[in-house]
């Protein structure tokens, strides 16, 4: 751990190198920071740099196939372990997910929090609005974490259950030991909290949608409360960002449409990550079980993925630059939707939040038909029909693997080629990921448990 946070000092070092003239690279190594715009370049390298794990995550999902026939030797090489879930003992040349990264994110957004009483020539709203972004980046970095590296808060004893190390002090100094689960998202809560106070920008132009703004901090929560299974903040905090971004794209006419991931949408919040790289995009292909299990009249078979033959389908949706998307409105109407669904209140959760959904999603004459099977559906049914819809929605989003961890934990096989099937059994160990190898090397406080 102590390895990797100077390792950030390199990082800084290298991303700043055209800002010489504002950065004091101290003799410690600190990269000392004055004025609010240095602060605000600070901020910006984290975001250019922050981590596209939740990306990466797809391929542990039901949603991509790896076609043997067609592979590359240097895909199989990189990809094929994370996508049969061999965690224990992967190939060499596997790829990692961004441990160091994530916490050099969490190291500056520290640092920028501690050193808010010194950052000068910034008015006081865009010290705030810095300190803001700095508690959000914090916060959702430790939501990916825990939810790739802890168990799932609804799964287990998170009061006990070894979650990620928390640092919350910018000090290359500390060592730390894994926190569990329950403090870890104590953390986060009081870090939404803490942004939710200081944020103050309501919408970013397009071009700088990357950032965190003032709504994002309810979308965070409705998320974040979503995995605990807190239902009745979940859809408090939905309900906020619906309010505040209420259009959702129409992808029901032949032409002319855009993808909701889009970062042009009108669906977007905030847009830091890539949602389907295009590295990621080209190794394989969408699971055609996966297609085929989205109902007639979803215009999202067509919108989102395109038949090349009667069993290979292409994505659509990702692998471009325009293809970004953290927190969108689709994402919080089905969010609400599920939350409401849980506490009971089955018509809100149909007329409030699936119908807008069916209605910019379905064909016309598919709309009322489906609305009114929802109404039919028991309680069970209409999650379980709320969660399908989710997973058709936010397909290649990087949400798949973790509303699976939280809810059903189902078998899924893979088969590839005609003699090799894996299995990763319900309610499978594996659902929660080890801890990579170089941070334990690194830190031998840290363990797998």
């Amino acid at each position: 751990m102590k390895h990797s946070f100077i390792l950030f000092n390199i990082i800084a070092a290298f991303l700043f190198t055209s800002c010489d003239k504002f950065l004091d690279i101290q003799p410690t190594g600190k990269v000392i920071a004055r004025t609010g715009e240095e602060y605000r370049a600070l901020l910006t390298g984290v975001y250019a740099n922050f981590p596209d794990d939740r990306s990466l995550t797809t391929l542990r999902t039901d949603e991509v196939y790896l076609d043997k026939a067609t592979i590359t030797a240097e895909d199989y090489n990189t990809y094929f372990d994370i996508w049969v879930w061999n965690d224990a003992a992967p190939s060499e040349n596997t790829a990692t997910y961004s441990w160091r990264r994530f916490y050099h994110t969490i190291y500056i957004a520290s640092y920028i929090i501690e050193k808010e009483s010194e950052i000068e020539e910034a008015s006081p709203a865009d010290v705030s609005q810095l300190v803001g972004e700095a508690y959000m980046l914090r916060a959702y970095s430790y939501s990916i974490l825990v939810n790739l590296f802890g168990k799932p808060y609804t799964k287990g004893n998170p009061s006990t259950d070894a979650g990620v190390p928390l640092l919350v002090k910018p000090d290359v100094e500390t060592v730390l030991e894994r926190s569990t689960v329950e403090q870890v998202y104590q953390q986060i809560l009081y870090d939404i909290d803490m942004a939710k106070k200081k944020l103050n920008v309501d919408k970013w132009e397009n071009d700088l949608n990357y950032r965190f703004n003032k709504i994002s901090a309810d979308a965070l929560m409705a998320r974040v409360c979503l995995y605990m299974g807190r239902w009745q903040e979940s859809l408090d905090a939905a309900k906020a960002v619906i309010e505040a971004y209420p259009e959702l794209e129409d992808i029901t006419p032949s032409t002319g449409y855009t993808l909701p991931d889009n970062h042009n949408s009108k669906e977007a919040i905030v847009c830091l990550e890539r949602v389907m790289k295009s590295e990621y995009k080209g190794i394989g292909y969408p699971d055609k079980n996966f297609i085929t299990s989205i109902v007639t009249g979803d215009l999202r078979k067509n919108r989102f993925f395109k038949a090349k033959t009667s069993a290979v389908y292409d994505l659509l949706k990702g692998g471009t630059d325009d293809t970004r998307s953290t927190f969108r409105s689709a994402e919080f109407y089905l969010t609400a939707a599920e939350a409401a669904a849980r506490l009971g209140d089955l018509n809100g959760a149909i007329d409030n939040y699936m119908t807008p959904m069916i209605n910019n999603r379905y064909l016309a004459a598919r709309r009322t038909p489906t609305i009114n099977a929802m109404k039919a559906m028991t309680q069970d049914q209409l999650i379980d029909a709320i969660l399908e819809d989710r997973r058709a929605e936010l397909c290649f989003e990087g949400h798949r693997w973790f509303d699976l961890r939280r809810t059903i934990q189902q078998s899924i096989t893979k088969k590839y080629g005609d003699d090799e099937t894996y299995v990763l059994e319900e309610g499978d160990s594996r659902y929660t990921m080890l801890i990579p190898k170089e941070a334990i090397s690194a830190n031998p406080l840290l363990s797998q448990e």
